[in-house]
């Protein structure tokens, strides 16, 4: 056995980790002074640490394993696929096989509008490619002008320059110089933005946000709109049903792409396949990822319209772009078996009918807590917000802390969910049972009571 596979040691694995392993949105200094938890196995919806804690995973790893960790259709497809073909591009007329099953497959459960696909490795890849394949449309349409797109505030869409620009998160905004075309909106966040109105006034309000930038900078200017159906790593901003059915009329009205971006919310977790279908639009082009293979592997990519794709096929050369593991036929294999899963079981259908209003019922029961302003879910994705006043929504301590001391205090009690400021976020598992939900309410509910005590509300 290596030196490598040797180290089960926590002090070891920790001590490497803190020297030479730099993470993803991690203040780096701080990471390398305090170090972190040691994850080494997954079983069902909890996973455990290097010293064998067991931990409800409430945000499904990030946001992805909708089907848990115990998937043994998903690994054998996997394995199987590794022993015939590990891998293949789709380059220069190229293709594999297991990226044409998934393709279909993909098809096959999308809107029927959606009939083609393009593939990348995750979500900001993604909606890398989405940029450029509206700004080839519209030159091929002869409307070069048309390369602005519009996005919101609070959205998050990935973290390459290019889509971190389509992000609408100013601390990420603060450590880089983002592209010019990109513009923000208001986000439909109504218990932070809604003041007086109604949830149905202010829908209507945010909506037309969209048609005042479109005037401000100018129709034949703005190539798409892209947006979350429900604002993910933004803090669950779950929108009033007036929302989407008004962007959607401003967006065929003003000649304007609508993306939908489904990393988060696609295959399942809004009680739908898409969240575009829970909320009854009609989007151009549809960013998916994570769950597409329940994590298990590296895909992601665009649903394309046939109105999209046929200006596409009116181009003349190379649509130049491209990954190297574009259609990686292991990782289709990992996404062909995930959605026989979903489909053969029908995980989606039964959790929509059962467990997911359950679960939205319980988490919005958490709105009588004393330090709870405002409880919302749809599905299996929710959000509460933290106020030490449920009236003025005064926040519990400056900079968040509030947030951060009940999501940790929420780790000790056996549940991950996730601080995003103020706002605790939680999306477990589709597949959970309603005593597993009874029991992620109860980690919560002791969590809130030790924050609440922490700032001495009772």
């Amino acid at each position: 056995m290596s030196k490598i596979n040797q180290l089960n040691n926590t002090a070891e694995l920790r001590a490497l980790d803190q020297a030479h392993h730099m993470h993803p949105f991690t203040d780096m200094g701080d990471y390398q002074n305090k170090g972190g938890r040691i994850v080494t196995r997954g079983e069902h919806i909890y996973f455990y640490d290097s010293e064998d804690n067991q931990v409800l995973d409430g945000m499904s790893g990030l946001w992805c394993c909708n089907l848990g960790y115990s998937q043994p259709k998903i690994v054998e497809a996997i394995h199987e696929q590794l022993q015939v073909l590990p891998f293949y591009n789709n380059f220069f007329q190229c293709s594999n096989d297991m990226a044409v099953k998934m393709a279909k497959a993909l098809i096959d459960v999308t809107p029927d509008h959606l009939n083609h696909v393009f593939f990348t490795n995750s979500g900001s890849e993604a909606n890398d490619t989405n940029i450029k394949l509206v700004h080839r449309y519209y030159k091929i349409l002869g409307k070069p002008e048309k390369k602005h797109f519009i996005a919101r505030n609070n959205g998050y869409h990935g973290s390459t320059v290019a889509s971190s620009s389509l992000t609408g998160m100013k601390f990420m905004h603060d450590q880089y110089t983002g592209i010019e075309y990109v513009h923000h909106i208001q986000q439909p966040h109504f218990f932070s933005e809604g003041g007086d109105l109604t949830p149905e006034e202010f829908g209507i309000q945010a909506a037309r946000e969209l048609e005042k930038k479109i005037h401000e900078i100018g129709e034949d200017k703005i190539a798409a709109f892209i947006a979350e159906p429900i604002q993910g790593a933004g803090g669950v901003i779950i929108p009033p049903d007036t929302y989407w059915p008004e962007i959607q009329r401003i967006c065929n009205e003003h000649d304007i792409l609508l993306i939908s971006d489904e990393v988060i919310c696609g295959f399942g977790r809004t009680g739908n396949w898409f969240g575009c279908e829970t909320y009854g639009f009609k989007p151009d082009l549809m960013t998916f990822a994570k769950a597409v293979t329940n994590g298990f592997q590296a895909l992601g990519g665009v649903m394309i319209s046939d109105k999209v794709a046929d200006v596409l096929a009116q181009g003349k050369g190379d649509f130049a772009h491209g990954m190297t593991y574009s259609g990686h036929p292991v990782a289709c294999a990992a996404g062909v078996a995930t959605l026989e899963v979903l489909k053969s079981q029908r995980i989606i259908e039964n959790m929509s009918q059962d467990v997911g209003p359950y679960f939205e019922k319980r988490w919005k029961s958490l709105a009588d807590h004393p330090i709870v302003g405002e409880a919302r879910a749809k599905n299996m994705i929710a959000a509460i917000e933290l106020v030490k006043n449920k009236e003025t929504k005064e926040r519990l301590a400056p900079d968040s802390a509030g947030g951060m001391a009940c999501r940790n205090q929420a780790i000790k009690e056996g549940l991950l969910v996730r601080a995003v400021g103020d706002a605790m976020v939680c999306a477990p598992p589709i597949i959970s049972n309603k005593q597993e939900v009874d029991s992620i309410i109860e980690r919560m509910t002791r969590a809130l009571d030790f924050t609440a005590s922490l700032y001495g509300i009772k």
